[in-house]
């Protein structure tokens, strides 16, 4: 009776370790499993109460290491120790993980937290895309308004030369310098139009957006595309700005369109629509109980070598005439529903997942 109290109490302690997307289990300075979130239950295929009271050690392919580890904590030698090795899972291969021992204020209690080493690489990139995007904001900003102010000034000072001006041959000169000037005016607005524009906010269905995006590719493209709905109905609407989400996702499926270009010519080309729900998932530095998965997926050439790890930086195309605007505009239009947009590509498929959070 005492043990399970002493159980039950550790569970309400921890509790809110099962709300971590990392691994994490609590022993005592012998190793034994004192608590063992829902994260660590799932991977290693083993029933929490299983776990209970078991030597964390014998889940490891090299125990000693953590045996140490755990022993130098014990001893106060380190605060916080790391190392990489591979968890043993039930019916399944070992998953590398990121291994890191810490103290806790409990004598006795020691935390072990386990990142899969291919979620540690996703979040690291999370973080790399949110920086980015932060950047390429301010840069964004920055340089477009100290564009827009001379501009003015050339157009006019361009017009007026130009009333003064009696040969055609020269006016045509100045009507250069105002066509150009346009044409950067024009390029300056778009880039300052997502920081302008008031969100207008209300309740977003994201299978009709898909829809309006699948109607103007295929009025585009009206021969040689076959677009793919693979929704999942059950999806909730939410809250958001109905006309920035269709711009982003035309902007991605414009692109990708593109790509297509050869296999639309071959009466082969395909663009996928998929959308899902995830469950306690983590993206943008947070934690979510629920959240949309929308994948935009081609069977094209792939994202260009040179420019896989640009390819939200603002003025940065892959093809011939492109503004290098349309991912960057993209990406900063999830940002703000507090979303995030990846890519995944390779030769013959290309997966943009754009991931917003549920109510």
């Amino acid at each position: 009776m005492a043990s399970r109290s002493r159980t039950t109490q550790l569970d309400k302690r921890f509790q809110s370790l099962d709300l971590l997307a990392t691994l994490v289990a609590v022993v005592d300075a012998h190793g034994g499993v004192l608590f063992a979130n829902s994260a660590l239950e799932d991977a290693s295929g083993i029933a929490r109460r299983s776990i209970l009271g078991v030597p964390l050690t014998d889940w490891f392919t090299e125990p000693e290491l953590l045996q140490s580890a755990l022993t130098g904590a014990t001893d106060n030698e380190y605060a916080v120790i790391r190392y990489d090795t591979r968890l043993k899972r039930l019916n399944h291969e070992p998953l590398p993980v990121h291994v890191v021992v810490a103290q806790t204020d409990i004598a006795g209690e020691i935390v072990v937290e386990l990142l899969p080493l291919e979620q540690q690489a996703r979040q690291e990139r999370e973080e790399r895309l949110i920086d980015q995007a932060m950047a390429n904001k301010e840069l964004i900003r920055n340089l477009a308004h100290e564009i827009k102010n001379p501009l003015g000034g050339i157009r006019g000072a361009a017009q007026l030369l130009q009333m003064e001006l009696d040969s055609r041959e020269l006016v045509e000169y100045t009507q250069v310098i105002i066509h150009e000037a346009d044409r950067l005016q024009s390029l300056v607005d778009r880039l300052l139009a997502p920081h302008k524009r008031a969100r207008v906010v209300g309740d977003v269905n994201i299978h009709e957006v898909c829809e309006r995006v699948r109607s103007v590719i295929l009025a585009e493209f009206p021969r040689g595309l076959k677009v793919v709905r693979d929704y999942d109905i059950s999806i909730p609407e939410f809250r958001g700005d109905r006309e920035q989400l269709i711009q982003a996702v035309l902007n991605i499926a414009h692109n990708a369109a593109h790509a297509l270009k050869e296999r639309i010519a071959q009466r082969d080309a395909q663009l996928t629509f998929k959308t899902r729900v995830v469950r306690q998932t983590t993206f943008g530095r947070q934690r979510y109980r629920l959240a949309l998965e929308l994948h935009v997926i081609d069977n094209g050439p792939g994202v260009p070598e040179e420019i896989k790890d640009r390819i939200f930086y603002p003025l940065v195309s892959g093809r011939d005439g492109g503004s290098g605007l349309g991912l960057t505009l993209a990406q900063t239009f999830v940002q703000q529903h507090h979303g995030l947009i990846e890519c995944e590509s390779e030769p013959g498929r290309t997966d943009f997942k754009i991931l917003i959070p549920l109510p």
